[in-house]
């Protein structure tokens, strides 16, 4: 994520500023060589790949950072976060798979670069392979769980993210309802936020605000890289030479590349770019067969979903899309809603509609507007009991009460009450106050074969 972020920047500023300044800069690069001695490697595909690496490294955070974040750990030296980033060749488009850190993962024969003992192959969670071989073996494993051929590694740690962050004056998040993690220091009310760099790391490193854990995470992730996208490619940054090398100078003081990784990379990949935005990256993760895969010696691992895992990979090499195409608007169309963030998928709540006013035709006019904005409603509208009544009402079973407040967010000024034994099915009985639907949308709307998002349909409206 760290370094996802730095890229993103990097990239969309070189194609605005000019090669003297992007030369000068990339000095501040460390750099790896991930690739020495690999033999056996997949072939190429189309496009280029590039693996994005974020490790805990604190090294360079201030005693009062570390207290004021949360960030005095002990750092296992190890990946926190690993992303493939695919592409593609006419560079219009960049997708964006998460690797969960506790993947399942057989690593190759190798040395151990602490103790230069040698080691079969053998079983490891993902992100202990960069603990016992470095970049090398890091990218070794992941080819061979992907079979994708690795073009380019990048590496960031906790400083450089927050610099970044702070440089391009903080990305704007919402959030659909609170979140508050006790161990990152996280704490954020339901809401549009703006988030500095440390605020920024909070959220990115949080796993336990929802049931997702480190799954829910790599969502906040991704989400949070196209806020960036969106952020440096609306506010001025990557056209003010003063500002774009701030923030270069920020994200290169400790990233580590491989040797190609230059100034005519980024140039190339730059000016391509150009007119990237949100709406031309889209994010994904790997399918998961097992949340919770147990194994001797290790514990409890992520096992991908094997056959789904394969396609994925498939259609990176082959340079396809992973979000399913969108149908185009029709000319004068106005611009669709992007609507209300709720913490439930509209699709996956089940409505029935009653009138409860004298008022004919206004059951069906409700449903019609829940439907529309993807309500799964039951298309058949009935008189309710009470028609005199002055105030839309929604009730629902208790057992589904996060449905029930997210049909009320598209209810405004409806009264909300609970009835035991209701089921899964919401009522909403409309009142003599009701005016029309408001549009709105799940935080995380993932569609298509692969559960893929756009950036545009995740950033704040």
């Amino acid at each position: 994520m760290r370094v996802a972020t730095g890229l993103s920047v990097l990239v969309l500023g070189a194609g605005g500023i000019g090669h003297a300044l992007v030369s000068n800069l990339e000095g501040g690069i460390g750099r790896v060589d991930p690739f020495r001695d690999m033999k056996n490697r997949p072939q190429s595909g189309h496009g280029t790949n590039l693996l994005l690496v974020g490790t805990d490294g604190r090294d360079t955070i201030t005693k009062a950072e570390k207290q004021k974040y949360k960030l005095g750990g002990a750092p296992c030296h190890c990946t926190d976060t690993i992303m493939l980033v695919h592409l593609s060749a006419d560079k219009q488009r960049a997708s964006v798979v998460s690797l969960p850190r506790d993947s399942y993962a057989e690593i190759p024969a190798h040395t151990d670069r602490t103790t230069g003992k040698k080691h079969n192959s053998h079983p490891v969670k993902l992100n202990a392979a960069y603990a016992e071989g470095g970049p090398t073996l890091t990218v070794r494993t992941v080819e061979h769980m992907t079979g994708v051929k690795v073009d380019h590694y990048l590496e960031v740690d906790f400083t450089s993210f927050m610099k970044t962050v702070d440089a391009v004056g903080g990305v704007q998040i919402c959030t659909a309802r609170p979140m508050k993690d006790s161990y990152t220091g996280l704490d954020l009310p339901a809401g549009t936020h703006r988030l500095d760099g440390g605020r920024a790391l909070q959220y990115v490193r949080s796993r336990h605000v929802d049931v997702g854990s480190d799954l829910g995470r790599m969502q906040r992730q991704q989400k949070f890289m196209a806020a960036l996208i969106k952020e440096a490619t609306s506010n001025g940054v990557l056209l003010n030479p003063v500002r774009f090398q701030q923030v270069a100078a920020s994200v290169l003081s400790s990233v580590r590349a491989d040797e190609g990784f230059g100034t005519e990379q980024m140039l190339a990949l730059g000016k391509a770019m150009k007119d990237f935005s949100p709406a031309s990256s889209e994010f994904t993760s790997v399918p998961v067969g097992n949340p919770s895969f147990p194994v001797k010696g290790i514990g409890s691992t992520v096992q991908w979903d094997a056959a789904k895992s394969k396609k994925l990979f498939q259609a990176l090499r082959e340079d396809k899309p992973l979000a399913p195409a969108k149908p185009k608007p029709a000319a004068g169309a106005p611009k669709q809603a992007q609507g209300t963030l709720v913490d439930v998928a509209p699709e996956e709540i089940r409505v029935q509609v009653y009138n409860g006013t004298p008022k004919d035709g206004l059951g069906k006019d409700v449903d019609a507007g829940l439907r529309a904005t993807g309500f799964n409603t039951t298309d058949a509208p009935l008189n309710g009991k009470l028609r005199d009544l002055a105030r839309t009402l929604v009730t629902y079973d208790p057992r589904w009460d996060r449905s029930a407040k997210s049909l009320a967010a598209a209810l405004p000024g409806s009264e909300l009450r609970a009835v035991k034994g209701q089921g899964a099915t919401m009522e909403v009985t409309a009142g003599s106050d009701f005016t029309k639907v408001r549009p709105v949308r799940a935080e995380s709307n993932q569609t298509g074969e692969f559960a893929t998002v756009t950036g545009d349909e995740v950033v704040c409206p």
